[in-house]
């Protein structure tokens, strides 16, 4: 399994997926060794595989470029023989072994503004080498896998399979901890992510400066890219910028918040939602995306920030529907684990050898 985006200066989702899909299938006896560039150093604890794992000998823009342009090196020159590749990302090893892909999203074909032109060409490289190596391809959603169908994947090679959270709930003193670490006196509304274009956060900033509710807005996580918010972020009234968080702490902030808002213009998934609905945290989402496949609480027009604000209102006003969603959301979750991901996964690697 392909894990070198435990690396990247921000991993994400795809490492925080891949991380917890390949622990997963370690529970189910599944002998995974992931597999990575030359680096002197390991990753940042936050994203350590906590699976074995070797390197091939390129670093890692020597490696994406000669996997996309010579398909080689193999895997195998650093795993020994294996039964299954599996592609996390779209830089696609060589299929030297029956190969499953995971396409998190084609975001770059939808809006090729928010990439930057060498990133369009690794991206256009990957989906080229995808279409034409990969034995099935695993999406996270639906949603993607309209994309993929519209991209030229057949559907018989297409398979869903959903992120997963496997968190305990907060308690009552993990709350009250963070709330004094973060200095957070009242009730406050959270977003989580990467900042970064698609994410809508200037959307979010709109919405938020027409909210007649008494409440702070949060946001957690690092800066990301192609977006600059700081000067924004810092001049709007009640809202307070964490940066990046520890995982105790994001999910203790998720269940003190009031409500999670994430009106994201595009996911592959969506799992910080996923996050927040297991803490019982009731979400305001984004209609018509992968997040509605299976968010629990108010879904709007992402680009609307009017729509935004009346739901958030609304929300902040009724502490009954707010806890009762909360509840539906904890159920949901409870539902959508990372075992039941890689279960699904280990379904695929056995259609290949079947």
């Amino acid at each position: 399994m392909t894990l070198e985006q435990c690396w990247h200066t921000v991993p994400g989702g795809t490492a925080t997926s891949a991380i917890a899909t390949a622990r997963a299938l370690c529970e189910l006896s599944v002998d995974v060794v992931g597999v990575a560039a030359r680096h002197r150093s390991p990753p940042s604890p936050a994203y350590a595989p906590g699976v074995p794992l070797v390197h091939l000998p390129l670093p890692r823009l020597a490696l994406y470029e000669a996997w996309q342009r010579l398909r080689r090196p193999p895997v195998q020159h650093a795993t020994g023989a294996v039964d299954v590749i599996h592609g996390t990302t779209m830089a696609v090893p060589p299929r030297t072994a029956p190969l499953v892909l995971t396409v998190h999203d084609l975001a770059f074909l939808a809006d090729p503004s928010h990439f930057t032109r060498r990133g369009l060409g690794f991206f256009a490289r990957g989906l080229e080498i995808a279409r034409r190596d990969a034995d099935l391809v695993l999406v996270p959603s639906e949603a993607v896998r309209v994309e993929c169908l519209a991209a030229g994947f057949s559907p018989e090679r297409l398979r869903v399979v959903p992120h997963g959270v496997d968190v305990a709930a907060a308690t009552d003193a993990d709350v009250a901890r963070v709330r004094a670490a973060y200095q957070l006196d009242g009730p406050y509304v959270l977003w989580t992510g990467t900042r970064e274009p698609r994410k809508n956060l200037s959307g979010l900033l709109s919405a938020f400066s027409q909210l007649e509710a008494d409440a702070d807005l949060v946001v957690v996580g690092p800066e990301g890219w192609g977006e600059d918010l700081g000067s924004r972020l810092a001049a709007t009234p009640r809202v307070r910028v964490t940066g990046f968080v520890p995982d105790a702490d994001r999910d203790a902030l998720y269940a003190g918040a009031e409500l999670f808002l994430f009106p994201s213009l595009r996911e592959g998934f969506g799992l910080p939602v996923l996050e927040a609905m297991a803490q019982g945290t009731p979400v305001v989402t984004s209609a018509g995306t992968a997040m509605a496949e299976f968010a629990v609480g108010a879904l709007v027009e992402p680009t609307d920030s009017g729509a935004i604000a009346r739901a958030v209102d609304e929300l902040l006003a009724d502490d009954a529907r707010r806890a009762s969603l909360g509840q539906q959301a904890r159920s949901r979750a409870g539902s959508m684990t990372w075992r039941r991901a890689a279960e699904t996964t280990l379904a695929a690697y056995r259609e290949l050898l079947s």
